[in-house]
């Protein structure tokens, strides 16, 4: 029998209701000869409602106490699930990270999972049970429950399918796949039938919140199928693995977007490669994620630093920069009404002009550029917030992507 781990996010858990019709899908699997493992998330918006009631409590909770609160949030979903799967009549289990392997690093809020160890899965599947294990959370080898940010269920359902050798980790959601655009935002939009691992990876980290990225990562490190499907229908999804092709014809696959960042800029800064050390390593230290980096007026003495980071991390960021400036005369400047738009391909790398083509859509519609960052499979444009919507449809549109 082979091993299917499917993932149920928030939004499809919501609900008693919701729940039932979960557990009939996790049964019909298990009737047609799997063996499942469901993962699951907090219901609805349960996270952000734990998240405002602890800054009720303080402005700066400790980490740690957080992580101890949010997931509380799964073992809710898990324990309701097992529940409905119960009074269907079949034999299940549920399982808090811990319980289910999830070994992670110390990072509180944003732990990373070091190891799954599944011999207790394993134990329970052996049995005959539907297993179901909370996502979003682990444990540390001291015993301290960690989560994994946003997103983090969809990174434990791909961990969990690669140490139990999963024929496959199907990632339910409230759209039927991967589009070519935010659908919501780009109405021509046209579900993507397959897609490489390295098209999705670009995809996920620059804004299409379908999957984390972390998630993409492990499945192509171990090679596991991903197939993204709705929780409210039987029809296929989007296949994500790797394709094999002589050449790429297609150059833009999607267009994918994202509002939730911040513009730092740092001018008057030594032209030193050792400032750049220290602000880039500190930012590291505090787990904060930089993106998009430019750095100009680098022949005088002094340069222009610019780099994005996640709108939750500008607080951090703007404390960390400001422990390393000191009494320095710098000077630090934030922008937060700024959104990243970018076109992603794997054909891109042997199609000339793409770029072009793409400051052009965005120039017809008078849509300002600030900052461009490039590679092989991808473009990336920061724009103002009030218009990466229409950055969106321009890109959408020059690409032809909705045919």
């Amino acid at each position: 029998m082979a091993i299917i781990v499917q993932k149920y996010g928030g939004s499809s858990v919501a609900d008693s209701e919701k729940i039932r019709t979960v557990a009939r899908r996790i049964v019909r699997t298990v009737q047609e000869g799997q063996k499942v493992v469901a993962v699951v998330s907090a219901q609805g918006k349960t996270t952000d409602a734990l998240i405002e009631q602890a800054r009720t409590i303080s402005k700066d909770p400790p980490k740690r106490e957080m992580d101890m609160l949010l997931a509380t949030g799964e073992q809710i979903s898990i324990s309701l699930l097992a529940m409905a799967i119960d009074a269907l009549g079949y034999p299940v289990i549920s399982l808090t990270g811990a319980q289910g392997g999830i070994v992670t690093d110390t990072q509180y809020t944003k732990a990373r999972i070091r190891a799954v160890d599944s011999a207790r899965i394993k134990k329970e599947l052996d049995k005959g049970c539907i297993v179901i294990v909370a996502g979003f959370q682990g444990i540390t080898s001291s015993n301290d429950i960690t989560t994994l940010g946003r997103g983090g269920s969809d990174t434990t359902a791909v961990a969990v399918a690669a140490a139990l050798g999963a024929e496959v980790c199907e990632i339910y959601t409230d759209v039927e796949g991967v589009y070519t655009a935010n659908p919501r935002m780009v109405p021509t939009a046209r579900k993507i039938s397959q897609v490489d691992y390295c098209e999705m990876l670009e995809l996920a980290s620059l804004g299409a919140i379908i999957l984390q990225p972390r998630a993409v990562e492990v499945a192509a490190a171990h090679g596991v199928p991903i197939h993204v499907r709705s929780s409210f229908s039987q029809e296929t999804g989007t296949i994500i693995k790797e394709v094999k092709s002589v050449e790429r014809v297609i150059s833009v696959t999607g267009v994918a977007s994202d509002d939730n960042c911040v513009k730092i800029t740092l001018t008057d800064v030594p032209n030193d490669v050792n400032v750049l050390s220290y602000v880039f390593s500190a930012l590291a230290e505090e787990a904060i994620n930089v993106d998009m980096i430019v750095q100009t007026g680098t022949a005088g003495r002094v340069t222009a630093l610019t780099f994005t980071v996640a709108r939750e991390d500008r607080e951090a960021a703007l404390r960390t920069v400001a422990k390393i400036k000191g009494d320095q005369q710098w000077q630090v400047l934030c922008d937060e009404e700024v959104a990243k738009v970018s076109i992603v391909g794997a054909g891109m790398m042997t199609n000339p002009g793409v770029a072009a083509r793409m400051f052009s859509a965005l120039n017809g519609k008078n849509i300002p550029v600030f900052v461009v960052s490039t590679s092989e499979i991808k473009v990336s444009c920061l724009v103002p917030r009030s218009a990466y919507q229409e950055a969106v449809r321009a890109c959408h549109d020059e690409f032809s992507l909705g045919e």
